[in-house]
């Protein structure tokens, strides 16, 4: 038995999932998952009408906004009303006015769960890798406070920290593409900071697998992608996607926390029009002295993505497929300038595999790479031979 077994619910289609903040970046991916496996699905946001481009993933009625603000706990209550579980997504990376971190990441995440609790609804909670009640960050120490509260209101809540998410829409690879088009030189703190991106595809998956009663609850799991890579590598590989040339320079911390601090007083000089791409708090730049990585002890009692049977995905699968945007040519840009595209053409190499072509399947990543290299089938290219 796990802590999501429900009595006399054994279809989707005969249960109502209630998704707080269903319609941000992670959101709608959850609520695409949760929709092809056919749940009811109420979304909780500030303002539904934003909400309306998730309809179409699923049928007609399937996927319905409600009004929910997590500083109004009656609205909270109203939209947990006939839940059979209850989702909650809502997260900031920054404060903004009566946006604080202790508002929504944990009374906010307190009310939910104890509105989930009133109505016997399971919970599954989005907190983050870092999250720390002792942590100098206010941002570690929210989401710490909330995961606190929340096992408090549901012991058998089901909790997620996952690392850096990427995808479609994300605010870390758009937000360095667009710093690269708009300055010459980009200015890093935490560079040396270790990060786990993982693809909010396989996030909103774990979700939609603790939904279905899969995990076992009252627990936290750390979700982060197959590499490890410090911000600095992260941001280079950025570059090279994008084919921009840009000198990346470290600032140790004290001048990485001027630099948050001016940002910040122009943003308040601005109110608060300031571009989010250049927005940088001194609170971040403190989270950026910390590596954001899956512990070891999530590793051993398989608390991670791999640990509930999913295979990770690459950023190298996903990102480029995205970021093409942000290149001088945009999709019509064939990176021929640099130096990796500036070997022979696969059409008029000896080797199909050697030195001078491009075609390098293995290089690649994905399943089928997988499988190659566990011996499964012949090698990459040997079907072709040699061209004479």
């Amino acid at each position: 038995m796990t802590g999501f077994d429900t009595v006399g619910l054994t279809r989707p289609a005969s249960q109502l999932v209630t998704v707080f903040g269903g319609s941000g970046f992670l959101g709608r991916h959850v609520v695409r998952a949760l929709a092809k496996r056919g749940y009811r699905i109420r979304v909780a946001v500030r303002r539904p009408d934003l909400a309306q481009f998730l309809q179409p993933l699923g049928r007609v009625g399937q996927i319905v906004g409600v009004q929910a603000n997590l500083r109004n706990p009656a609205s909270i209550v109203r939209a947990t009303e006939h839940a059979d579980i209850v989702v909650n997504l809502v997260g900031i990376l920054q404060e903004s006015g009566s946006q604080s971190f202790q508002r929504l990441q944990a009374d906010g995440a307190a009310e939910i769960a104890r509105a989930a609790a009133a109505v016997g609804a399971p919970m599954i909670h989005v907190s983050a890798l870092g999250a720390d009640e002792a942590s100098a960050s206010a941002y570690a120490r929210s989401k710490a406070i909330g995961e606190a509260r929340v096992l408090e209101a549901r012991p058998d809540a089901v909790i997620f920290r996952p690392s850096i998410v990427f995808g479609p829409g994300d605010s870390f690879f758009n937000r360095f593409a667009g710093l690269a088009r708009m300055l010459p030189v980009l200015p890093l703190a935490g560079a040396e900071a270790r990060m786990q991106p993982v693809f909010a595809g396989d996030v909103a998956e774990a979700i939609a697998r603790a939904v279905e009663g899969g995990l076992r609850g009252g627990r936290v799991y750390e979700l982060g992608g197959p590499e490890i890579l410090t911000l600095q590598q992260l941001v280079e590989y950025t570059l090279k996607v994008t084919m921009r040339s840009r000198v990346v320079v470290p600032l140790p911390a004290p001048a990485a926390r001027l630099q948050a601090r001016v940002m910040e007083l122009v943003d308040t000089a601005t109110l608060g029009l300031l571009p989010d791409t250049l927005k940088l708090t001194r609170d971040q730049v403190t989270l950026l002295q910390s590596d954001n990585v899956v512990s070891e002890a999530a590793k051993a009692e398989k608390r991670t993505i791999e640990g509930i049977g999913i295979a990770p995905t690459a950023i190298e699968a996903v990102v480029p497929g995205y970021l093409w945007r942000f290149r001088k040519a945009g999709q019509f840009a064939t990176g021929r300038g640099n130096p990796e595209m500036a070997a022979t053409p696969d059409l008029i190499a000896p080797e199909p595999m050697g030195p001078g072509s491009q075609h390098h399947p293995g290089d690649a990543s994905g399943p089928a790479i997988g499988q190659l290299a566990a011996g499964a089938g012949p090698a990459p290219g040997v079907r072709w031979g040699k061209r004479q």
